[in-house]
């Protein structure tokens, strides 16, 4: 009876302190989707600014960029421009010369005519500008209507001139935000002038109190204001629904009234159990949301001395298995290609293999021994490592595994552990692509006084045996079988018939008219008694 008592009165007695805890829980809940919308707001920030940075320092690396910037081309640079405005649509691209005077511009409504009026001015004489400009590329502020900050970059193309791009903290950029965070947004500039909302009713409704350093609850909102450290004099305001609770505390009270006389001691044991469970479990579940979003964060020493302790710990040691797991994995990542790790951290370790149809590709470097006797030791690991980064990215962006290096050679496989039925096609477009990659290296190279490289690729498709080979402690997952040598050989044909990049029948056999083929040879390999028929790839439709 005692415990049935407790049972029914503790939740009568106890509803006054609940009201005051349950409004505590929404500002602690509040406070904790502020603080992530904040996290979010700053990590997509992050990433508008590295893409906005990277992305003006490939076209000041471009020659065409600085040949159209000596020329004061203003057609030419346009379209630069336009290409980097169809990936980001939102930033503003401007172009100066090397005397600070403005050729032309995509995006801004009133750009600077001269540099000297503009803070990134100083970036023309060398160095990087990153910084938030009050105008932005603006050369001032429209009259009765404020212009907005923007986050600017400015890339100096040596001796020839300058490339801006500004991304403005308007409202297209506050709703960019506002729709992957979830929250409403309000920017405000270093004058305390609202110029970009989202979700408020317009740029003047956002609020303009004071600054607030806590959460705000009203009229169903948690309202909070914070300042990105990435850009100085800016304010942001978020707000947030958080769902209706003026009814609900009204009824609290009236409860709350009614059980005035409610044991005491019920009341405090009651709030004391429920707020010792509520907060460990709280910081259990928002840990796990952290978990969820890949934050290994572990719990504090929980001592409850019931499942909550227990339930902590087992926390604690699943978060320290999927560290380890996740450093293994890294680690794994810089010897083998992803697809093997996975296939390995599968658990598909033992000897043995399957029989799979795949495309081999080989490529190699022709003369190399007469290049690396005019190199030394550093220059020629420099080299290589820059030849092997442009090509091998060329493979895994269409799906291929790197097997292994050979020297200067490089062997590729498409179609293992996961076959795939358009491996022999993504075989023979990675090898258009590594040839126009190759002219592009080349151009990099006699730049630095380097003579150009030349390759010869191979393909052929077949089936082979893929799995581990070797011992039990010491294996390597590859491929092997009569299709990787008859791959080799076409490459190494490539030589003697004048072609780049070489083809087998069966390799044809699965191409369609995306791509242009020129019949070259029926030829006879070692090891082989049938001879090959063998096919040049000539136009590329597709790349």
């Amino acid at each position: 009876m005692g415990l049935v008592a407790l049972s029914t009165l503790a939740p009568l007695a106890a509803m006054p302190l609940l009201s005051w805890l349950m409004r505590e829980s929404l500002i602690d809940q509040a406070n904790d989707r502020v603080e992530d919308v904040e996290h979010e707001f700053l990590l997509e920030l992050d990433d508008d600014i590295k893409d906005i940075t990277l992305a003006a320092r490939m076209r000041a690396l471009d020659p065409q960029t600085r040949t159209a910037l000596l020329a004061h081309d203003a057609a030419a640079l346009q379209r630069v421009a336009k290409q980097f405005h169809s990936v980001y649509p939102d930033f503003d691209v401007l172009f100066y010369d090397a005397s600070g005077q403005l050729i032309t511009s995509l995006g801004c409504a009133r750009p600077a005519q001269r540099l000297s009026s503009q803070p990134f001015a100083a970036a023309l004489s060398g160095g990087e500008f990153h910084a938030v400009v009050a105008n932005g590329c603006e050369e001032a502020e429209v009259p009765a209507k404020p212009v907005p900050p923007a986050w600017t970059v400015a890339i100096p193309v040596p001796d020839a001139g300058l490339i801006v791009a500004c991304l403005p903290l308007d409202s297209e950029f506050a709703k960019n935000i506002a729709l992957k965070v979830g929250s409403s947004i309000c920017i405000y500039d270093a004058e305390k002038r609202p110029v970009g909302a989202w979700k408020y009713d317009d740029v003047e409704g956002c609020l303009t109190s004071g600054a607030m350093d806590a959460v705000v609850l009203g009229d169903g909102l948690a309202h909070q204001r914070f300042a990105p450290k990435q850009l100085p004099g800016v304010v942001v305001t978020t707000a947030m629904r958080i769902g209706e609770h003026e009814a609900l505390e009204n009824y609290v009270r009236l409860a709350s009234a009614l059980v005035a006389l409610a044991a005491l001691l019920s009341m405090f044991l009651g709030i004391r159990i429920a707020s010792v469970m509520s907060t460990n479990l709280k910081r259990i579940t928002l840990a796990h949301k952290k978990l969820q979003d890949q934050q290994y964060v572990k719990l504090a020493e929980i001592k409850t001395g019931d499942e909550i302790e227990d339930l902590a710990e087992g926390f604690n040691a699943m978060v320290d298995g999927l560290q380890e797991r996740d450093r293994l994995k890294a680690t794994m990542g810089k010897y083998m290609t992803e697809q093997v790790v996975e296939h390995l951290m599968a658990g598909r370790v033992q000897l043995g293999g399957v029989t799979l149809p795949v495309t081999i590709l080989f490529t190699d470097i022709r003369s190399f021994t007469s290049i690396s006797e005019t190199m030394t030791a550093h220059e020629l690991v420099q080299l290589l490592n820059e030849y092997f980064t442009d090509m091998v990215s060329i493979v895994m962006q269409e799906g291929g595994v790197v097997d292994k290096y050979i020297g200067d050679a490089i062997m590729a496989v498409f179609g293992a552990p996961v076959p795939k039925p358009d491996d022999a096609k993504r075989a023979v477009r990675a090898a258009v692509r590594m040839r126009a990659a190759l002219v592009t290296l080349n151009e990099r190279l006699a730049t630095r006084g380097i003579a150009p490289l030349r390759t010869g690729i191979g393909l052929h498709t077949g089936e082979v045996i893929a799995g581990n080979i070797g011992s039990e402690e010491r294996m390597e997952y590859t491929v092997i079988g009569d299709a990787v040598n008859l791959a080799s050989r076409l490459e190494s044909a490539t030589k003697e018939l004048g072609v780049d990049v070489l083809i087998s029948e069966d390799t044809a056999g699965f191409l369609d008219a995306s791509l242009e083929l020129r019949y070259v040879d029926e030829i006879t390999v070692k090891g082989r008694k049938q001879p090959v028929k063998v096919y040049e790839v000539v136009t590329p439709k597709v790349v």
